[in-house]
């Protein structure tokens, strides 16, 4: 267990998740965590948890080796303008927002200090998380690890140079949301025909999470699946046909550009 201590600027549902992560796990101590956000509520809900409870997003920096910037793309100017006066070469700095780049970070904190990059997504909540990083070199291997170990607690990381960070969002950062839009068609669809919304929930749902299984577990490609699924005349086919018959892929494909098209925007 590392000595490091670790500063949370934001304390929302990635934060929670990542500190929920350290802590259930022991990789991390409550007394070497420390949080700050605007509204106490929050902070309330940190405290409870022993972690410490900073009064300002400066304090928090100060008290600490790594900080992780988990408010929103739109704030981070405002933030990182507000740190920079406490922010030394030796701070190490975690962003998990859309489209913000590392370079912005040193940019605007005026200091050429360690930022690694990083997309989770919300399954992260859970356990279950699919999280993007890209390792810069003026970091050391053991400081590293132990921000790639705070995502790996909660799911899959995977490492990628940074030019491909904003395509990536697309991939596992917004993606949940395709899945979820899925889902409700589906549900909406049970309710149309007569069935309890809920119930059908429960076979959706867990027919994703069977499909996801597959899809890691069975050795077979995707096409292989879909044919494993689609008899030739039957009704699985007559679906895919309809589904392709209104354009379902390029509309996913297309979906997916214009995710990647707006971290790009945010990121300027």
């Amino acid at each position: 267990m590392s000595n490091k201590k670790i500063a949370f600027i934001g304390a929302g549902n990635m934060a929670t998740a990542i500190i929920d992560g350290m802590l259930r796990n022991k990789t991390k101590e409550p007394s070497l965590i420390y949080v700050y956000d605007l509204d106490h509520a929050k902070l309330e809900i940190m405290q409870k948890k022993n972690i410490n409870i900073s009064a300002s997003a400066c304090e928090a920096v100060e008290n600490s080796d790594i900080i992780v910037l988990a408010v929103k793309p739109q704030n981070y100017e405002e933030v990182l303008v507000g740190i920079k006066d406490v922010v030394t070469k030796q701070k190490i700095f975690v962003s998990i927002a859309a489209g913000i780049s590392t370079g912005y970070v040193t940019r605007t904190l005026e200091t050429a200090c360690p930022v690694v990059r990083v997309m989770p997504n919300t399954p992260l909540l859970l356990g279950y998380g699919a999280t993007a990083m890209c390792r810069p070199e003026s970091i050391s291997d053991e400081d590293f690890n132990e921000i790639y170990n705070m995502f790996a607690l909660s799911g899959e990381v995977c490492l990628f140079p940074e030019s491909k960070m904003n395509e990536v969002i697309s991939i596992n950062g917004s993606s949940p949301a395709y899945f979820y839009l899925f889902a409700l068609a589906m549900r909406e669809y049970a309710e149309e025909v007569g069935f309890d919304g809920d119930t059908a929930l429960k076979l959706i749902a867990k027919t994703l999470e069977g499909s996801a299984h597959m899809i890691t577990e069975s050795g077979d490609s995707l096409e292989t699946l879909i044919q494993k699924v689609s008899s030739k005349g039957g009704t699985t086919i007559a679906a895919l046909d309809a589904m392709k018959a209104k354009g379902v892929t390029e509309a996913i494909k297309e979906g997916m550009v214009a995710c990647t098209k707006r971290a790009e925007e945010l990121g300027k």
